[in-house]
């Protein structure tokens, strides 16, 4: 698998990232750890190197099963961790990141990532400089390699550019999730700030497993994606109905078609969760699919009728 460099590091990411949020089983339903950790080394087994969590999926849950399933293999991987937007002042970063190097088995992260911007989420907000002087500090030690960012606007992006360097942005981006295609990122490809892309199969939408009458169990969180709405499904399901003849003349999965749209833009790498080994080998394999020009601009008309009816909040929930 072809890998590509984060931002301005030595850093090599594969195109398709492991995403472990349905590891931490926190709102997500069905998940299962010996599966989980049998994903991760599918993954591995399947030449996907670069795995991406958060401290704040499950509270921890999710980094320790996936440091459990990478167990001696860490030095042939990249890993990627969050520090959630109630732990930003200097000392909450600290111990956060001393944290999710415990749980991850491992005495350094390659990217550490700011979750979500100050003040989300009801959090106290933290002057951005006191953050980033602990994630400078962090890597001064060698606890961390390289600094990133997720769901952050183009302007807190900018400004907090000034501070630091910031190597990557995580934000929502899928066919049917496109807001980051306005501005930012044109502006992320010319400061050489990597996309790592975040729900690129629109929290499994565009698998198309999930029909017109589908109910998510109690507890799933996509149950408040704005794209499950009943003012915006119909026109998903109609789109879907599009694109399947498109995998079929390719020989792929629903799933390798949304995956290698996103990765075919340039500075662009997909991190797409799984809750199972056959998920993994899926996903990996979309890796190989080179998409034509004509395709990608039947895709992106076909996804149009869907992404016009989104407003202008990049969150995708409705919460």
């Amino acid at each position: 698998m072809e890998s590509s460099s984060l931002g301005n590091t030595d850093i090599r990411l594969s195109p398709i990232i492991m995403g472990t949020w349905q590891t931490g089983k926190s709102m997500w339903t069905g998940i299962d750890d010996a599966q989980s950790e049998k994903a991760v080394r599918a993954a591995m087994d399947a030449g996907i190197t670069t795995f991406d969590t958060a401290e704040v999926y499950g509270n921890g849950h999710s980094e320790k099963v996936l440091g459990k399933a990478i167990g001696s293999h860490r030095h042939k991987v990249v890993l990627l961790s969050k520090v959630f937007s109630n732990h930003l002042k200097y000392d909450q970063v600290i111990i956060a990141c001393n944290r999710s190097l415990k749980n991850l088995g491992t005495d350094y992260l390659d990217l550490y990532q700011i979750h979500w911007p100050p003040g989300a989420f009801g959090a106290k907000p933290v002057p951005m400089e006191e953050t980033m002087q602990a994630l400078a500090d962090l890597k001064d030690q060698g606890k961390i390699r390289a600094m990133g960012v997720s769901n952050f606007s183009l302007d807190q992006l900018k400004a907090i550019c000034e501070i630091g360097p910031i190597e990557s942005l995580q934000p929502p981006y899928s066919l049917f999730w496109r807001h980051v295609e306005t501005e930012t990122l044109a502006w992320c490809r010319e400061n050489r700030v990597t996309i790592l892309a975040y729900s690129p199969l629109a929290q499994g939408l565009l698998t198309g497993k999930f029909g017109p009458d589908h109910q998510f169990e109690s507890g799933d969180h996509r149950s408040s994606n704005r794209l499950f709405q009943p003012d915006v499904y119909p026109h998903v399901q109609q789109a879907l109905g599009a694109l399947r003849p498109i995998a079929e003349r390719k020989g792929i999965t629903m799933a390798q078609l949304a995956l290698a749209w996103v990765i075919a833009r340039p500075g662009v790498c997909a991190i797409a969760g799984a809750r199972n080994a056959r998920q993994t080998a899926d996903n990996a394999q979309a890796a190989d699919v080179t998409l034509t020009e004509s395709e990608l601009d039947e895709m992106d008309r076909i996804s149009r009728p869907v992404t016009d009816l989104i407003d202008d909040n990049p969150v995708q929930w409705k919460w």
